[in-house]
């Protein structure tokens, strides 16, 4: 039996997925690591501590699989999005990585504005924001220069795990489109905005496709996994990347319905001149001489999550959706903006806070789940609208995470989308575009496609309801009035926040 095997590398955990040929999955291990706050809007994790997880979930997976390290044919990544790896002339950390929800770099963020102008949409495809790479080079630059000295090359997180277990060092396209420094169209560095910070070329690693063979295991590593040091090495992509290809949006027309703690909606792209003029972000696929274009709403499941927490905390979820279905479209005249920790998609805007509008006595419990619900859904709605206007047909999405586990939402997704939305039978997120990745580069298929056509299982549609659809329409116009009503309330109420 012939196996591969996607490593997701995610902000809380690492997920290893044991898949066969079929596309089915034969075992998974998973293992945590601390994250550290050490100051507001700081995040960070420690490099070896995703290693040492990562070693000990393949260990977990080929032990309980009970399966003979040749049997392994291939390994690839999925990996969390533009997080700053330093390593000095030894290949080894000058500092903890600073990750993608680390929010310290805003000053950076407007210089590198002002540096650059209107160069930068051009270039890089996307606006200078906090969770960036290039603002995170700065700000250490500027605050910690004799660490920055030590510096010789940066990397993102899975490209860290890779290197260590390989002792090769890449960057797939997907990964690099994250950092601002990456020509997104012409697939290369961008000279331009490296002399204008004064980078130099050797502190770039190599650029590679997402499906190509970087090496094989490092002997110390093969032993301690139970894997052959032979097993083929692939470099894997962004997590939101691998996400769309174990999701199937491989093509034209296919839209990604993404709700974990954060939203997403990406939106398959194979035209690289495509301009939102920085309204969605814009980066290579895991698909070779692909893309994608992607809206995100940073409290989607987290609206949700904090909302049980706080006035549920003793239920489960199944338990607090009981009846969702039940409430009509507006909660009874409640609408909910989702700027729990500011929005991202299309308002970038790190103080904006959330609010309820419309609350009477009438409103019970259930009326402000099914505006939280609805709120996330206009919020994800805000990215379905830009492309829209951009011409994108938007009539199929797929959808998966916690919006996909519950039926109530599925429908609403598919009645304030206006398009028919899909759930997948075998749900695995970014981990199973990573085996893909690694199917693919082994030789097993001839294309992604063709991958995706074994591994990829499709449930029953949730088709719009046309009276929701119109009550959803007038419901969004009035969503989308509260942001800028709300802007200065937030402002003025930012020095009572705690």
């Amino acid at each position: 039996m012939s196996y591969v095997i996607g490593i997701d590398l995610g902000t809380s955990a690492v997920k290893a997925l044991l898949v066969d040929r079929d596309g089915a999955v034969r075992g998974e291990a998973a293992r945590e690591y601390p994250l550290y706050h050490e100051h507001s809007g700081w995040s960070e994790q420690e490099p070896e501590d995703w290693v040492e997880a990562t070693v000990e979930a393949l260990r977990q997976l080929t032990a309980s699989a009970g399966i003979a390290p040749d049997e392994v044919e291939g390994i690839s990544f999925s990996g969390q999005m533009h997080g700053l790896m330093l390593l000095n002339g030894d290949g080894r950390p000058v500092r903890r990585a600073i990750l993608w929800n680390d929010t310290r770099t805003s000053e950076q963020c407007r210089q590198i504005e002002r540096t650059l102008g209107s160069k930068l949409l051009g270039i890089a495809r996307n606006p200078a924001l906090e969770g960036f790479t290039l603002p995170k080079i700065l700000w250490v630059r500027q605050h910690e220069p004799d660490v920055f000295a030590q510096a010789r090359q940066f990397v993102l997180p899975k490209d860290y795990v890779r290197y260590r277990l390989t002792g090769a060092l890449h960057m797939d396209y997907s990964d690099a489109a994250g950092t601002l420094l990456l020509d997104v169209a012409e697939k290369r560095w961008s000279g331009e905005i490296r002399e204008a910070f004064g980078l130099s070329e050797s502190f770039y690693p190599p650029l590679v496709a997402s499906h190509e063979p970087v090496g094989t295991l490092l002997p110390q590593w093969a032993g301690r996994t139970g894997l052959s040091p032979g097993v083929k090495v692939f470099a894997g992509g962004a997590d939101n990347a691998c996400g769309a290809i174990g999701a199937g949006i491989l093509s034209e027309g296919l839209t990604l319905c993404s709700i974990g703690t954060s939203g997403v909606i990406l939106s398959y792209e194979n035209d690289k001149t495509k301009d939102f003029a920085g309204k969605a972000h814009f980066f290579n696929h895991g698909k070779e001489d692909a893309y994608y274009a992607m809206g995100v709403t940073l409290a989607a499941g987290y609206s949700l999550s904090w909302f049980k927490k706080t006035f549920a905390p003793e239920q489960s979820f199944d338990r607090l959706l009981e009846g969702v279905g039940d409430v009509p479209p507006g909660a009874g005249g409640l609408l909910f903006t989702p700027y729990l920790v500011g929005e991202r998609t299309p308002h970038a805007d790190a103080a904006i806070r959330g609010s309820f509008i419309g609350i009477d006595g009438s409103h019970e419990r259930i009326h402000f789940v099914r505006a939280v619900m609805e709120g996330i859904t206009f919020s994800l709605n805000e990215t379905v609208d830009i492309f829209r206007r951009a011409g994108k047909t938007v009539d199929r999405v797929v959808s998966i995470g916690g919006g996909a586990q519950n039926p109530a939402w599925l429908q609403m997704q598919a009645d304030i989308f206006g398009a028919s939305v899909v759930p997948l039978e075998n749900e695995q997120g970014p981990g199973l575009g990573a085996a893909m990745l690694a199917a693919y580069g082994c030789g097993w298929f001839e294309s992604l496609e063709e991958c995706a056509a074994r591994f990829v299982r499709h449930g029953d549609p949730y088709e719009p309801n046309p009276d929701a659809v119109r009550a959803y329409e007038e419901l969004f116009r009035l969503y989308r009035s509260v942001y800028g009503q709300t802007r200065p309330l937030s402002a003025e109420l930012a020095p009572f926040r705690v």
